[in-house]
């Protein structure tokens, strides 16, 4: 990364709050302290290392908890869609023509990375394609555009089976090596609708998760009580194999569309059995119960999902803009909801990422955002211009433009 370190952000507002200065070192926020209109820097400090935040909003850096940047075409001339809808034929669709887009590919992966960052995202849990036709390719190419910048996003990988598990041979194995090789979890896609086998995924999935130690992700896009039954299933296996905390749900449409009764019965035995979900917020989709998630103990996260790729032209990165879309579809109005949706994309995201801590406080990451916003809920329903990224304490981007 060509940016110099900061020592000391001055004159921010986290979360809306008082003027305070964040102290930085190694990366890592070391302090918050009041911030002192006339105080100078501590002897010893760099002036350059110092930089001032004129007042604005503080909120941590976004964490994008459900990406694709394996296979965006972002920078790239535009791609018209083409082939048929619903996820086979957008599988179908990617299969064949990913290659004459040079997908999966760093330049490509490097550009929707970097736009990424531009709007304020600093980590990343990102599903990679793992299937015959690329086999690990693709995780290696997403861990080279990561390291191209430098510590500008921290990723986390899921080698994700796109095009089934059991109805291919040989994925099993693929991400087993996947698992074996370094990825923090591993990827599962609709058991029932998609391999029609839901018990013979999952078993194989939870033996690799088992043996290795990974995390599993699995896409569930099954509705109704298709989709519960799933959960149930991946619901009695974490709790049989002891990887509570270390399963999620992805889409997981069928909990917004259950009954009441069975779906708070539902939400309460994922929170049993630390299970957590990843949305998309996506339009049109029963919108999650997220009160009642979080109520139960079960962590939510945002993510983009595709960004400009072949089974969709829409998207643009911006975490925060998702952020607004979230509070609208779920109804949100009051002060402490539109908080609430500002914490579900960044500090709340930090287990999705493999972090402790990802907040303004003394001893998380300093990756910080800086916006022109009044408060909290004004950041999240107008998405204002990014003034400032830092992510490791260094200035990543600055007024839109990407530094690294």
């Amino acid at each position: 990364m060509s940016t110099s370190p900061v020592t000391v952000l001055r004159d921010v507002r986290p979360w809306g709050g008082a003027r305070s200065d964040l102290h930085v070192a190694d990366g890592v926020i070391t302090a918050v302290v009041p911030h002192d209109p006339a105080g100078a820097p501590a002897a010893g400090t760099d002036p350059a290392h110092v930089v001032d935040g004129h007042g604005l909003l503080a909120l941590p850096g976004l964490v994008n908890a459900h990406a694709h940047v394996d296979k965006s075409w972002w920078g790239k001339p535009w791609v018209s869609y083409g082939g048929e809808p619903g996820t086979q034929g957008r599988i179908a669709h990617e299969r064949a023509h990913r290659d004459e887009l040079g997908i999966p590919g760093v330049d490509v992966t490097l550009a929707v990375l970097r736009e990424s960052v531009r709007t304020g995202t600093t980590a990343v849990r990102t599903h990679v394609d793992v299937d015959l036709g690329v086999g690990l390719r693709g995780i290696e190419v997403v861990r080279e555009a990561v390291a191209a910048l430098g510590g500008a996003v921290h990723a986390e990988i899921v080698a994700f089976p796109q095009d089934g598990v059991l109805r291919r041979p040989g994925v099993l194995g693929l991400l087993d090596e996947a698992a074996a090789a370094g990825a923090e979890h591993i990827g599962g896609l609709d058991p029932a609708s998609i391999d029609r086998d839901p018990v013979g995924q999952l078993d194989g999935l939870f033996a690799i998760a088992e043996r290795h130690g990974v995390g599993i992700d699995v896409h569930l896009h099954d509705g109704g009580e298709l989709g519960a039954f799933q959960i149930e299933l991946m619901i009695d296996r974490t709790l049989r194999t002891g990887l509570q905390g270390k399963v999620n749900v992805a889409h997981g449409f069928a909990v917004g569309q259950l009954a009441a009764a069975r779906q708070a019965d539902l939400v309460s035995a994922m929170g049993e059995a630390g299970i957590t979900m990843t949305t998309v917020a996506p339009i049109g989709a029963a919108p999650l119960p997220l009160h009642a998630l979080r109520a139960a103990g079960v962590a939510v996260g945002l993510g983009t999902d595709g960004i400009r790729d072949l089974w969709s032209p829409y998207g643009t990165g911006d975490l925060l803009a998702l952020t607004t879309q979230l509070a609208r579809l779920s109804g949100f109005r009051y002060d402490a909801d539109l908080t609430t949706a500002a914490r579900i994309a960044s500090s709340d995201a930090a287990r999705f990422v493999g972090r402790t801590a990802h907040d303004l406080v003394a001893g998380a990451p300093a990756d910080v955002v800086l916006v022109d916003a009044e408060n909290v809920p004004d950041a999240v329903v107008r998405a204002p211009r990014r003034a400032l990224v830092v992510a490791a304490g260094r200035v990543v981007a600055r007024d839109g433009e990407v530094l690294v």
